[in-house]
C-alpha cells in the first residue's frame, strides 16, 4: 500500500497488512502521546501531525517497510549519530520488518520534534 484513500487514520489502519497493524497502531499511540499540540490528518495517503498547519511528522505502511517520516531537518542532524546505522533515505526513517521498529528511537523522535517548532521540508 503506496497511498491509501482512507478519510482517517482509522479506516487507514483497518487496511494495511494485518502483520504491520499492531505496530503501526503502537506508533500512532506513540505520536498521539508524545505531540501535544499536533493535529492528525491524512494527506499525502498516510497519517500525518501537523502543528500550525503544517505536517512535520509522518507514518505509512509501505511495500516492503513501514516509515516514518521526519519532515523537520534539524531534528534529524540532532539526532545524525543514532541515525547513522539506520535504513534511512533523505526525510524517511524504513523499518523492513514491523518487528524491527524501534519505538524507543522514534519517541526521542517525537519529543524533540514536539519540544519546539522548527522549519519542515
Amino acid at each position: 500500500m503506496v497511498q491509501s484513500t482512507a478519510k482517517d487514520v482509522d479506516a487507514y489502519l483497518a487496511e494495511v497488512p494485518e502483520e504491520r497493524r499492531e505496530a503501526l497502531t503502537r506508533l500512532r499511540r506513540l505520536c498521539q502521546a508524545e505531540l501535544g499540540g499536533f493535529r492528525e490528518a491524512m494527506a499525502y495517503g498516510m497519517p500525518v501531525y501537523e502543528r500550525g498547519g503544517t505536517a512535520e511528522i509522518a507514518f505509512a505502511s509501505q511495500k516492503q517497510y513501514i516509515s516514518v517520516y521526519l519532515m523537520r531537518g534539524d531534528v534529524r542532524e540532532a539526532f545524525e549519530e543514532r541515525l547513522a546505522g539506520q535504513d534511512m533515505g533523505k526525510g524517511c526513517l524504513r523499518f523492513r520488518r514491523p518487528e524491527s521498529v524501534d519505538f524507543e528511537l522514534v519517541r526521542d523522535l517525537l519529543r524533540a520534534t514536539a519540544a519546539a517548532p522548527g522549519e519542515a521540508c
